[in-house]
């Protein structure tokens, strides 16, 4: 009799299956068998040890082995009979009561994929973003490139001010004692980049080389460090030396030091041009595709698999301890993370993730091979060695397919904006590249 798929609720099945013990036992005693050929036993010659300890040692495991095998093997039949989709690993209990003599009785609990219904895109609200890069644009780059690279000028009667570099001892007390961390000789650190404490920074400030300034600081009360987090100090700082900046001009030392070999600089401001184009664009086609995301995620509602949603949070969670771990952060691996922290988000992905696969099914929006080259070789502009970074990609499987994922999200997003209602906005340059 065919086992019948229990409904339970929401994408939950149950199925009851059993296997006879007798076939059970004669595929033991048969692999038992083939062990026994080449099994090394203590006291025997290999392959010469007697069945009954050939039992006793490998009868456990195999017979094990055997009935996880047989019952896979019904369930795997009954799924595929009934047309589903399983989502996770099914949860296999032993039955007692009810089980019929010469019969061992299991029931499979698993979760199913949803009936994905796509929405209307006709229906659907999307912003399409762009962005312009003019002279200016290409300007604050470079902007940004000199302030890498300044240069600190010691300036004997200069008051510190933000932008400059000092270098100062200093020696912190709580309550009259020193405390780790709360000395040093010789600290460099410039004004206005926030790496000290606010109150730190504006007891620096005015300050020339060869003056000294007493002052409180109360730390946060969540500083990094517990033993003077909250905790009022008192620090004496000594400047010995203000930097002010100088930004390099931009000429042919300038070029090469980003890179431009023969010191070119309108060959390096065409890169320059060229880097800061294809950057705003990747930019834009992100704040599009992110509207296209939240219109179909927006529109749609179903179950989820519950097993999909907890690997995505175990996911998740775990590049979250590794992130903690490269920042230094103490018992990482056992820091308390709670598990609603990415659930929402991890319930947003996987919806997203059937949405998409049913609209790339259903559209037929495959990655086409031409396709997929001329994402890689995009990208590859942004190397010196554009054809190494090609021929890289795609002899390697791995990364021509996540190569290959993105252009399926761009036929996605593509698909969409072709139906949907679409806004075209420009969007300011700083907005677009974070800095503001």
């Amino acid at each position: 009799m065919q086992p019948v798929v229990e409904k339970l609720s929401g994408l939950e099945r149950r199925v009851d299956l059993s296997v006879s013990v007798a076939d059970i036992e004669k595929e033991v005693q048969a692999q038992l068998k083939r062990v026994a050929r080449t099994a090394k036993v203590h006291g025997f010659r290999p392959g010469k040890a007697p069945l009954s300890v050939i039992e006793r040692s490998h009868g456990p495991s195999v017979r094990y082995d055997v009935i996880n095998t047989q019952i896979g093997k019904s369930l795997d039949k009954v799924i595929a009979d009934a047309n589903l989709r399983v989502a996770g690993t099914p949860n296999l209990e032993p039955k007692v009561e009810g089980a019929e003599d010469g019969v061992m009785a299991f029931s499979a609990t698993f979760e199913v994929y949803p009936e994905v219904e796509l929405p209307d895109l006709a229906t659907l609200k999307v912003t399409r973003s762009s962005a312009q890069v003019g002279d200016a644009e290409v300007q604050k780059t470079l902007d940004i490139l000199r302030r890498q690279r300044t240069i600190f000028k010691p300036a004997a009667d200069r008051a510190a001010q933000d932008g400059d570099r000092v270098v100062l001892d200093f020696a912190g007390t709580i309550d009259g004692v020193a405390f780790e961390g709360g000395t040093a000789q010789d600290f460099p650190f410039v004004l206005g980049q926030g790496r000290m404490l606010p109150e730190f920074e504006a007891a620096t400030q005015g300050l020339k080389a060869g003056e000294s300034k007493t002052f409180p600081l109360e730390f946060p009360a969540d500083y990094g460090s517990e033993t003077v987090a909250g905790k009022k100090a008192e620090f004496t700082i000594t400047v010995k030396e203000v930097a002010e900046p100088e930004l390099p001009e931009i000429d042919a030392d300038f070029a090469k030091s980003l890179g431009q070999a023969e010191g070119n600089v309108e060959a390096l401001l065409a890169d320059v041009r060229g880097n800061v184009e294809r950057e705003a664009q990747a930019r834009a086609k992100n704040r599009t595709k992110l509207s296209v995301m939240d219109a179909l995620a927006g529109a749609c509602t179903f179950d989820l698999p519950k097993a999909l949603v907890d690997n995505e949070v175990a996911s998740r969670t775990a590049a979250a301890r590794e992130e903690l771990k490269q920042r230094g952060v103490p018992n990482a691996d056992t820091l308390p993370i709670p598990e609603d922290t990415f659930r929402p988000e991890a319930e947003r992905r996987v919806r997203l993730g059937l949405l998409v696969g049913e609209l790339i099914k259903s559209a037929d929006l495959k990655a086409k091979p031409e396709q997929v080259r001329a994402r890689i070789e995009e990208f590859a502009k942004s190397y010196e060695q554009p054809a190494q970074v090609v021929a890289y990609y795609l002899s390697d499987r791995q990364r021509r397919a996540e190569i290959e994922s993105l252009v399926l999200e761009d036929n996605v997003v593509d698909h969409v904006l072709a139906a949907a209602q679409v806004t075209d906005e420009a969007v300011d340059f700083d907005t677009l590249m974070g800095t503001r």
